[in-house]
């Protein structure tokens, strides 16, 4: 069964650090973009950063300078590192996948919460 299998959410104290990671099972083909978006209670789901297969990121405006996404082709795992988190920070991270074949996967989604 293809899936993605996130980890590394929790809680943290306003201005910690947190990593999430994102394995793709090896049933998914094709892999170029991975990536990760993030719902709080009541809003949309919104993009954070997504990587391209060759490296080149993308980021919200809200989370550069504080957030890196990297990723590992050979596993097919992406990640997402946060520092100097902010208690609007607080959502569900969902990561992704997109294929060749314009298919896009989803990870379970993870809590992060940040405390004041």
């Amino acid at each position: 069964q293809a899936q993605l299998v996130e980890s590394g959410g929790g809680w943290v104290q306003a201005g910690g650090s947190l990593r999430l990671s994102c394995a793709a099972s090896g049933k998914i083909f094709g892999i170029n973009t991975m990536g990760w978006y993030r719902q709080a209670p009541g809003k949309q789901r919104d993009m954070v950063a997504r990587i391209t297969r060759g490296g080149t990121t993308t980021y919200a405006e809200s989370v550069k300078g504080r957030f890196t996404i990297s990723r590992d082709n050979a596993t097919n795992t992406v990640y997402l590192q946060m520092n100097s988190l902010k208690p609007e920070d607080t959502a569900v991270y969902y990561c992704h996948a997109d294929t060749d074949r314009l298919n896009r996967f989803w990870g379970q989604g993870t809590q992060v919460t940040v405390s004041s």
